[in-house]
């Protein structure tokens, strides 16, 4: 594509602005690379940004080509959580996905680097490469450092269920002063297996980034090397003209979601490995990942559900240490192709584990189902999520009288006030991708409930999501929503609901024809947005389709 703009007399106008740009033609005779950069100042995660893309620059020249950084928005979901501003997170993802498109093909590039390191900009970005397919290597800003407070391991899960120990008085103010100022030491995606990471991992196992990609830590060499890999990578890719539609095979799809299963990954990573396989033209389904849930056993259970963070899975063999213990029992195919030119199995062939307190065995996994359950009944007939592996033993089959909030500040409100007691089950919804709009994470309302030791006896459930940080019985991502007449809408406070995880099963223990007659009067409640989000509400599509825009009109 490069080519187009900088050869032939033709193009002489198009040189002269890369020559305002001090290029040289010897630089322009070579393949012209973007490195898409979310670097910026009021993002942990991406704050040092600039260093890892500037590898991926070192890399590039390595190689043979010429490298472009250009900026990427990037929305940091902790400092949006529990207002408004977290609205725009999911949407977001569309915004980056659309900028990477434009950019792309705008400046005609022969391939690209994406520097992401947070939630939905890592999916965002792959989503733009993907409909332009052009060579791609992701090389992500990688994990924080745990923080440490009292000698024990510390992150933003622990902070936000703080505030929950400070409302029930376990917690002194002066105790929380101390953990806001230890718990997040340094630049990097939060130190658990929350969304960041997941993703992070996840792209491991879909070959499209490198080997330590999701473990490496911010600020460690490993993730310079990583990232100047990623230049000579991209070059390699360019000159074999391998595209991403290559390696994101539905096999490739189907790995990832076992990997997401045996390490316990965020309940994001449905949404988000939905959307970017429906960038490369394949479904993927809720049963899809029941059956895998089902076949693949959990081998990690890291923060927020232990204190194992991400660092502790790099040492103990990291993802390819996972991924070769599916491998060799079958539990993802080892023959798809990866960046390098490698095949998966090629990658992971000496891969061990070193500490099988991190990483668990086949043989002795912490469960002999995955990380994730999938639930249907009569609130979600489309489906449910849940992130099994952070649910206490007590609360995998539950019944609880119901306490509805049509907002997420109306239930924190319940909840730090008191109003929420052992047996409930806290109903949030017109949180979802329409009726939110924006498909809100709910970390506050699930923090609480941890901090106050409500969560062995209360559950959660919403049509929005949850924050990779979430631990307890919250289920999320009800489908369909209540802005679009799902019967999560109809519930009333007192109702019973059933909660049976290992059975897959979310009832509203209510008779039919009393639902089917609160359903005739239900007036879903128009959130009423306006800007983007008002685009946003009227394109996006149900949580169980990844919430990504309608192609249809």
């Amino acid at each position: 594509m490069g080519k187009n703009l900088t050869q032939g007399i033709g193009k002489a106008p198009q040189r002269s602005l890369y020559k305002a740009l001090g290029m040289t033609d010897e630089e322009l005779g070579k393949p012209l690379i973007a490195v898409i950069s979310a670097k910026s100042d009021i993002v942990p995660g991406h704050l040092h940004l600039d260093r890892v893309a500037e590898a991926v620059k070192a890399g590039i020249y390595a190689a043979g080509g010429t490298p472009f950084v250009i900026p990427s928005i990037g929305v940091c979901d902790g400092i949006a959580m529990g207002h408004a501003g977290m609205r725009y997170s999911l949407p977001s993802r569309e915004l980056i996905a659309d900028s990477v498109e434009s950019m792309l093909i705008g400046h005609a590039f022969d391939g690209v680097v994406l520097v992401p390191n947070c939630d939905k900009i890592v999916p965002g970005m792959l989503m733009g490469a993907i409909r332009v397919n052009l060579p791609t290597v992701v090389v992500s800003g990688g994990p924080m450092e745990a923080g440490v407070v009292n000698g024990k391991k510390a992150s933003l899960s622990t902070m936000f269920e703080a505030v929950g120990a400070v409302s029930a008085g376990k917690m002194s103010l002066a105790e929380l002063d101390e953990m806001e100022n230890k718990c997040c030491p340094g630049c990097g995606s939060c130190c658990g297996m929350y969304t960041a990471n997941s993703m992070n991992c996840l792209l491991e196992s879909l070959g499209i980034a490198l080997p330590g990609n999701g473990t490496a830590l911010a600020t460690s060499a490993d993730r310079i090397r990583i990232a100047k890999e990623a230049g000579k990578y991209v070059m390699k890719a360019v000159a074999d003209d391998v595209t991403p539609r290559m390696i994101l095979t539905k096999n490739a799809f189907l790995n990832a979601i076992a990997c997401d299963n045996a390490i316990g990954a965020s309940t994001n990573s449905v949404l988000h490995l939905i959307a970017i396989a429906s960038e490369c033209g394949i479904e993927l389904t809720y049963d899809m990942f029941a059956k895998a849930s089902g076949a693949t056993p959990n081998l990690c259970k890291l923060s927020p559900a232990t204190e194992y963070d991400m660092d502790a899975l790099g040492k103990a063999g990291g993802i390819m240490a996972v991924l070769k213990q599916l491998g060799d029992h079958g539990l993802v195919d080892g023959n798809v192709l990866t960046i390098t030119g490698k095949t998966l199995a090629e990658e992971y062939a000496d891969a061990d584990i070193k500490d099988e307190t991190i990483i668990h065995t086949v043989e002795s996994p912490i469960s002999q189902t995955g990380g994730l359950a999938f639930l249907k009944g009569n609130i979600a007939e489309n489906g449910a999520v849940v992130k099994r592996s952070a649910v206490c033993k007590e609360m995998q089959t539950f019944t609880g009288k119901a306490k509805c909030f049509n907002s997420e500040e109306a239930a924190v409100a319940a909840i730090m006030g008191g109003n929420i007691s052992a047996g409930d089950v806290v109903v949030i919804r017109y949180e979802g991708p329409k009726g939110g709009p924006g498909m809100r994470e709910m970390l506050s309302p699930t923090s609480a409930l941890v901090g106050m030791g409500l969560d062995s006896s209360v559950a959660l459930i919403t049509d929005g999501r949850f924050s990779g940080a979430t631990r307890g019985a919250a289920i999320g991502h009800v489908a369909p929503e209540a802005a679009v007449g799902g019967k999560i809408g109809i519930i009333k406070d007192g109702d019973k609901i059933k909660i049976d995880i290992p059975n897959g099963k979310l009832e509203l223990e209510v008779p039919a024809k009393e639902i089917a007659a609160r359903l005739k009067k239900l007036k879903p409640v128009d959130s009423n947005p306006t800007g983007y989000l008002l685009r946003y509400a009227n394109l996006v599509t149900s949580a169980d389709k990844g919430a990504v825009m309608k192609t249809k009109f």
